[in-house]
């Protein structure tokens, strides 16, 4: 048996997407796209189809809804933190230091462009979006060694093109 087989793969689908959409229901609570995480479980379990072996499907299913349901919150929590935050009053700013901040901030966003697709996309998912490297690794679908090498050499490239860091 197969899960790259596409009747393999429709029959535990039929078998498990409800019983997945269910468990997040009842973990988390209503309000939240279960379904849609279930779907997207189900999606993993396609492109990994050749390393999942049929007997561990549904424990899969279940880690990566739930995980992915855990990165989702942990998103949503960032994103709700930052709508709380004030914003800045900059009459109380010092034209100077704004002028600086402007400054380096195009830069950055210079030095950002300049990093190769690779390193750009693990710097974002662990400086910014706060991903682990393992997590990473299961997105990417790469080695930890190998987010560890490009987010180290993003970082160089990085200090390289902007003073001061």
């Amino acid at each position: 048996m197969d899960i790259c087989k596409e009747k393999v793969f429709s029959e535990i689908y039929n078998k498990y997407i409800q019983q997945v959409s269910n468990f997040l229901y009842y973990k988390y609570g209503a309000g939240r796209d279960n379904f849609d995480i279930a779907q997207e479980a189900f999606v993993k379990l396609w492109q990994n189809c050749k390393k999942v072996p049929p007997e561990k499907a549904k424990g899969y299913l279940f880690t990566v809804a739930n995980n992915t349901m855990l990165n989702e919150l942990k998103h949503q929590k960032v994103v709700l933190k930052h709508q709380k935050e004030a914003v800045k009053d900059y009459d109380q700013e010092d034209p100077q230091f704004i002028l600086e901040e402007q400054q380096f901030l195009k830069k950055y966003e210079q030095a950002l462009a300049g990093l190769s697709e690779n390193q750009r996309v693990v710097f974002l998912l662990n400086r910014v979006e706060g991903r682990s490297h393992q997590e990473i690794a299961e997105i990417l679908d790469l080695s930890i060694r190998a987010v560890r090498k490009r987010l180290y050499m993003a970082v160089e490239n990085l200090r390289k093109h902007i003073d001061g860091i």
